[in-house]
């Protein structure tokens, strides 16, 4: 592959290392903050990151027709998204989370074969299950030990899993906006979409009530968050416009075994050797998808 038919997949890569780094710090910060308060601060320090390369670079004004489908993928993929993700690791250990997430990948094959938008090859289909594999492999017996809290535990999964379809549905119905604006254009206007709904939303926890209380390791997770969430989902818009949206998705495979890795060397969670072999099997799965089908 030539460098301009691999960026959008050194993108698509970048942002599922910088989603298992973010998972890892919501893990520890979001029973003090609120899941909706967390994803309200998230993208507004992403968002403001943003900023200065939106008054520098020259972009596009948004048609009035596309303000509200590019404001509700937005409310979607940074704001739906994200809240349902937190309340799952409120209610799930961050591994079972990881494993219901993964079936990102599967859920946006489906859709963007159903709605015409992408062939669903048998590469595609066989690296997809691999990947998936790979991520149940990584996260081993963490992912399905019982908890104790069936009610919780219904709750969480079901919100893991409408994370994973919220974010398939957004996947597939980014690329005609990215391809009629710039990556920038697209990325801060749906965030900022996002971040006026997820400000009402975190009003109800109480996070405007009064000064927030955080620690000093709160506050540089919460600022790790939102610093690297502008930058992760710029890449992910960016590879959304420029490839396969069921390739891109795949690459999420590999935030379960970043997150993994990430709680050894960060939490002192004891280190996964089964990480590594499902980090094995995640880049077969990726490796698959991406050989053109015979």
């Amino acid at each position: 592959m030539t460098g301009k038919a691999t960026g959008p997949l050194w993108a698509a890569a970048a942002t599922s290392i910088q989603v298992g780094a973010a998972m890892v710090a919501t893990r520890y910060v979001v029973d003090a903050v609120g899941p909706a308060s967390l994803g309200f601060l998230r993208y507004l320090i992403g968002l403001l990151c943003l900023a200065p390369a939106l008054l520098l670079a020259p972009w596009k004004h948004i048609a009035v027709r596309d303000m509200l489908p590019i404001g509700l993928l937005g409310i979607g993929q940074f704001g739906l998204l994200i809240v349902l993700l937190n309340y799952s690791l409120l209610h799930l250990p961050a591994a079972r989370v990881s494993l219901l997430f993964a079936t990102f990948p599967l859920m946006t094959m489906l859709l963007a074969a159903l709605l015409g938008r992408e062939e669903m090859t048998r590469n595609k289909v066989a690296g997809s299950l691999i990947a998936f594999m790979g991520v149940a492999i990584a996260l081993g017996g963490a992912a399905l030990a019982p908890d104790g809290r069936q009610g919780a535990t219904l709750f969480g999964t079901l919100a893991a899993l409408g994370a994973a379809f919220c974010g398939a549905v957004c996947s597939v119905c980014y690329r005609p906006y990215v391809a009629r604006y710039s990556t920038l254009c697209v990325t801060a206007f749906a965030m900022l979409a996002a971040v006026v709904m997820l400000g009402g939303w975190a009003a109800t926890e109480g996070l405007f009530a009064s000064v927030p209380g955080f620690t000093a390791g709160e506050g540089l997770a919460i600022a790790f968050i939102g610093i690297s969430s502008g930058a992760g989902f710029f890449f992910w818009v960016y590879a959304l416009g420029n490839a396969p949206p069921t390739v891109v998705s795949m690459f999420l495979s590999l935030s379960p075994v970043t997150a993994a890795l990430g709680g050894a060397v960060l939490l002192g969670e004891e280190p996964p050797l089964a990480a590594l072999a499902g980090l094995v099997a995640v880049s077969a799965g990726l490796w698959l998808a991406l050989m053109p089908s015979s």
